[in-house]
């Protein structure tokens, strides 16, 4: 049977089925990863600009947190072990030498809110226009054995801006985390080699946002290191504040 005698043999039902399953692909849904979003890809779904202001980042920099005298040796510590090498270490070797030591002394978790801090997590933001999706590095989430509701990102545990810029993977995660948890804002930071950065995202309205960029941290400088633990610190007290009003 020839291609014509297949067309003339259709039914009208069939018919509708072969248009509605081409006008399906042909609209298509762009999808886009965190792993490979552009600072292009993110203007072309969102109104998004950079906010060079510095004082909104006051609170959370100025904030009243001691370190304990072990803490301050433990950074010591930390720098002295891997300060000449942190510069060649691969992604896993910055991870695991470096700062996972730092976030777990932190220890964000705790049993009674509850939340935790969660690694390789999937996260799936989808619109009638796009949908972002991928694997977050590292968020801080309400929940144990799931993550129920981010509260913190940290994204990339890069080597080198030069091989992959974590900026906009990070703004697209905190973009979906504001819509989905229905906030208005989200703290977040990336990591380049030694060189750490904090981020807030504020929604402005539909599609629109702006976000703020800190000054840079270098962790193999302490004073820089105590800071950079400070103001985990921080995030951390904040998360028990939101549940706490949240009365979860």
């Amino acid at each position: 049977m020839d291609i014509q005698n297949i067309i003339d043999n259709l039914t009208p039902e069939s018919l509708k089925q072969i248009n509605e399953a081409f006008a399906k692909k042909q609209n298509k849904i762009p999808t886009y990863s965190y792993s490979q979003i552009t600072f292009k890809n993110l203007k072309k779904l969102f109104e998004i600009k950079n906010n060079k202001a510095q004082d909104i980042f006051d609170e959370w920099f100025n904030n009243n947190i001691e370190l304990k005298p072990d803490d301050i040796k433990f950074i010591s510590d930390l720098i002295e072990s891997n300060e000449f090498l942190i510069d060649s270490y691969k992604e896993e070797d910055l991870k695991v030498k470096f700062i996972t030591p730092i976030l777990n002394r932190i220890k964000f978790l705790d049993f009674m809110i509850p939340f935790r801090d969660f690694y390789e997590e999937p996260l799936i933001y989808k619109t009638d226009h796009f949908i972002l999706s991928g694997t977050t590095d590292f968020l801080i989430a309400k929940g144990l054995e799931f993550a129920e509701e981010p509260y913190f990102f940290i994204q990339e545990f890069k080597k080198s801006i030069k091989n992959d810029d974590p900026r906009p993977q990070l703004l697209a995660e905190l973009i979906s985390a504001v819509e989905l948890n229905n906030f208005i804002s989200m703290k977040g930071a990336y990591i380049v080699g030694a060189i750490w950065h904090f981020v807030i995202l504020e929604k402005m309205d539909t599609n629109q946002y702006q976000y703020f960029i800190s000054k840079l941290f270098n962790a193999t400088n302490i004073k820089d290191l105590k800071s950079i633990y400070k103001n985990l610190l921080f995030i951390k007290s904040k998360i028990i504040q939101i549940a706490q009003k949240n009365g979860i």
